[in-house]
């Protein structure tokens, strides 16, 4: 097996995710080593002003932050895990906009000066000829958590709550249905930094002072998204906490980590699976969990490491792309058939 280095930055916006991971690209897969670089102030204040990618020149300044970032996260993980020969980088970028009713979508990234800079070869670009075909681009996780789930009784899902949530579906026969289920942490970290200043529910200890008000709850879920299809997804700014505006800080931390839940809870899975497995930021909040449906499990239950596996998994994409196996699957994107995902970017 080779070695390969993910990357992630995901819409939480928290930071850079790094991970090492061996790997064949199919069935076999060890986990060696991650590293974790939160952003600061500035580059948060940098890649959120280029959300919606309106403007080119905030666009450019969060390219290069993105970028910038992303190479002290590969020469921290190096540095850590010792001279170990890397095959590739499975880079992703950051979601600037992602419309792909519009087969439209940006990650924000130079992918040419990350590997001239590391010396590495880097994949990336994942997601634009799936959304150019009239897939989704997403979710793209769903075929390294199938890897990792080996052997696990099914069926059993696997729910990432990042600043969106997305969920992977793995049916007995390792069928896959993926899609986002709706807001993850995204709705709840802005309505904290507006209201108390803090980048998150810490614990969701706001959320536990307050009450869920069940009409503005009610608003929020009578959005059309849920009553659509999967596969689909979503952009972090798709929902509007507006109706949420008028309750007291507490009340709206509760109402909308109860949003994320009931999301979940409507999910159209084929068959309720066994177990949910919880990775991301959202598996650290003890009230979005115990409001979960089924007996959510965080990642750690099955010894893997919740903060990792996205950037895991673009580790395990890159490898797929190097053997020319597919990362995109009807049932996970969308896409007419399945496709490999993913430009090379030499040295």
């Amino acid at each position: 097996m080779d070695v390969f280095l993910g990357l992630m930055s995901g819409t939480s916006m928290d930071g850079v995710d790094a991970a090492l991971l061996e790997t064949d690209g199919e069935e076999a897969v060890r986990p060696l080593d991650f590293v974790s670089l939160p952003y600061d102030d500035r580059e948060k204040e940098a890649i959120c002003s280029a959300l919606g990618a309106g403007d080119p020149e905030k666009v450019r300044l969060a390219e290069t932050v993105v970028t910038d970032a992303h190479i002290r996260a590969v020469r921290r993980l190096r540095s850590g895990a010792g001279a170990r020969d890397i095959s590739a980088i499975g880079f992703h970028g950051h979601t600037l906009d992602h419309r792909p009713q519009d087969r439209f979508t940006l990650q924000a990234g130079n992918a040419g000066r990350l590997a001239r800079e590391t010396g590495i070869l880097v994949v990336a670009d994942f997601r634009s000829a799936d959304v150019a075909a009239g897939g989704q681009g997403a979710p793209l996780a769903p075929v390294y958590h199938r890897a990792r789930l080996a052997g696990e009784p099914r069926p059993i899902a696997v729910l990432n709550i990042g600043g969106v949530a997305n969920v992977t579906w793995i049916g007995r026969d390792g069928e896959m249905l993926a899609f986002d289920t709706g807001p993850g942490n995204a709705l709840l970290d802005d309505w904290c930094r507006r209201h108390t200043g803090a980048p998150m529910d810490e614990g969701g200890r706001l959320a536990a002072q307050g009450q869920i008000d069940r009409s503005v709850l009610e608003r929020l879920l009578d959005d059309p998204y849920f009553s659509e299809p999967p596969p689909k997804s979503l952009d972090r700014l798709s929902f509007s906490p507006a109706p949420a505006n008028a309750l007291s800080p507490a009340d709206g931390a509760a109402t909308l980590t109860a949003f994320t839940a009931a999301a979940v809870a409507r999910a159209p899975l084929p068959e309720p699976p066994r177990r949910w497995i919880v990775s991301g930021g959202g598996r650290r909040n003890p009230v979005l969990m115990a409001a979960l449906p089924g007996s959510a499990e965080p990642a750690e239950a099955l010894g893997w490491n919740g903060d990792a596996l996205e950037a895991e998994a673009f580790a395990y994409l890159a490898a797929r792309r190097l053997r020319n196996l597919p990362a995109s699957f009807p049932g996970t994107t969308g896409c007419p058939a399945p496709m490999t995902a993913g430009r090379l970017f030499p040295p």
